[in-house]
């Protein structure tokens, strides 16, 4: 550029002849008056198209075999090669670059065009996608609900084991909760969840789950074309950024909750970024958006999925595939199960009675051992046999304390140690072991000790001593001091 800016200034400006200029360059008389002609250089300029006569023919069959593949599963469309070893055996003769140019050149121009579209205060629009987190030291797999706000840009995670009614229920229930109220429009893609049937472009069959929280929250909805998720494309383009940012180094955590909590916290100071061509921070547009919501309704939603079930004879229910404990006093009797997507709750009529953490394989079983502990009463055999007790962790006080029982008692001292661990049915581990750990202290093992200090000493204003808060006592029965013997004995004289 210095140098064509040097020639055009000798010779316009200086006067300097051409001749010279060409003596001195060397250069070209065409070249010369190229830099004369422009300020700049022009760089190609090519009059008109280069004709391809081998390849011309074949052009429109090029085009028709790329239309045709848009309607195929993409691992079985036609590459370049495969495309030029076609039209060889319809009598192509050109080479292989050709097709490949023209090939690339037809799905380049040939993409889709899209409408920017508006985005106003209050709509929402929501997805899922999927990423690795190691959770207890493996790595799993997560579906994790995205809500986001296309207006402000903000958005909200939740991440859950499965895609699923369940998920997909409380996803809604805590992005509400997150944002302070409800958009007045959302925009999903047609995902079995929601979608029973496709009927027509623009005709939905909903599924009842859908439609029940639709009702509750009242917000309208709009389902995205078939293969057309550019309608929803703010939350596309989020899920992506959310797991490049956010799921990157892979999160190491304990468990969903801890998870659940670190992509709160994430979404929460995400508000304070702001992307161009906006005009504040997500938490400065934010409010425009809350004031176009629906308002929270009075009653929480339950985002759980209900179903009847009989307990069996070993005390177990049913749900989705896994069973479940309950106390054994409930087994043969028809309970109501709420399951949510963390946890499974066992109800009779109103009264929870039994509650575990949700199970998504096949074929498992969750145990309660507590549900079992009234059955050993009747046959302690199952103590060291039965299934429920297999996995019972408890501290080694325990053991020190059967051990102990048994020595000194032998069969009774088992049906002793098993009344110590019935205890557990309405105190915690920890409280039990507290009590246990004082009577091995004062070289006491019977339950009745331990019973009593299991309950804090309670006394009246006047210092008497009461049976509140100590069932243990109320059977015990002490006769009447007879003080007559110790009369006689202070009588006696030295």
């Amino acid at each position: 550029m210095q140098q064509w800016a040097e020639i055009r200034r000798r010779v316009l400006q200086e006067g300097v002849s051409k001749r010279q200029i060409l003596r001195e360059t060397g250069m070209h008389w065409t070249t010369l008056d190229k830099i004369l002609s422009h300020s700049s250089p022009p760089g190609y300029r090519e009059q008109k198209l280069r004709l391809k006569p081998k390849l011309g023919g074949y052009v429109a069959r090029i085009r028709q075999i790329l239309r045709e593949d848009k309607l195929m599963p993409k691992k079985q469309r036609h590459t370049a090669k495969r495309i030029f070893e076609r039209l060889q055996q319809e009598g192509y003769r050109g080479g292989y670059t050709m097709v490949k140019e023209a090939v690339r050149e037809i799905r380049r121009t040939d993409r889709e065009v899209f409408v920017p579209l508006v985005h106003r205060p209050g709509e929402a629009q929501v997805d899922y996608f999927h990423a690795v987190a190691k959770i207890a030291g493996r790595l799993r797999k997560v579906a994790i609900f995205l809500m986001a706000l296309p207006y402000s840009d903000a958005f909200f995670m939740m991440c859950t084991p499965r895609e699923c009614t369940e998920s997909f229920w409380a996803g809604h229930v805590r992005a509400f909760d997150f944002f302070g109220g409800v958009p007045s429009r959302i925009s999903y893609d047609n995902s079995k969840i929601a979608v029973r049937s496709i009927i027509g472009a623009h005709r939905r069959h909903l599924t009842d789950n859908f439609l029940e929280l639709v009702s509750h929250y009242l917000f309208a909805y709009h389902f995205c074309s078939v293969r057309r998720p550019n309608e929803k494309g703010v939350v596309e383009g989020t899920g992506g950024y959310a797991r490049r940012n956010f799921m990157v180094p892979v999160p190491e955590v304990a468990d969903y909750g801890e998870l659940n909590a670190y992509l709160r916290e994430r979404c929460r100071s995400d508000l304070s970024r702001r992307l161009r061509g906006h005009s504040g921070t997500k938490a400065e547009l934010l409010p425009e958006d809350q004031q176009a919501f629906l308002p929270l309704p009075a009653a929480a939603f339950d985002a759980c999925r209900k179903a009847v079930s009989r307990a069996s004879s070993l005390s177990l229910v049913r749900f989705r595939g896994n069973d479940y404990s309950v106390p054994v006093h409930y087994a043969h009797h028809e309970l109501t199960i709420k399951g949510y997507w963390e946890r499974v709750e066992v109800c009779l009529a109103q009264k929870l009675i039994a509650s575990h953490q949700r199970l998504w394989g096949k074929g498992e079983t969750s145990y309660e051992p507590r549900h079992y502990l009234p059955l050993l009463t009747r046959k302690p055999g199952a103590l060291d046999h039965g299934r429920p007790f297999a996995d019972l962790q408890l501290p080694d006080c325990f053991t020190v304390l059967r051990r102990r029982l048994q020595n000194e008692h032998g069969h009774q001292g088992t049906k002793d140690y098993i009344t110590v661990l019935r205890f557990l049915e309405k105190h915690s581990t920890r409280r039990v072991a507290a009590a246990v750990q004082k009577a091995l202290a004062c070289g006491a093992t019977a339950p009745d000790v331990i019973g009593m200090y299991l309950y804090p000493d309670q006394q009246t204003e006047s210092g008497t001593f009461i049976l509140a808060g100590r069932p243990q006592l109320r059977g015990v029965q002490i006769a009447s001091a007879q003080v007559g013997p110790y009369q006689q004995l202070l009588e006696v004289t030295p």
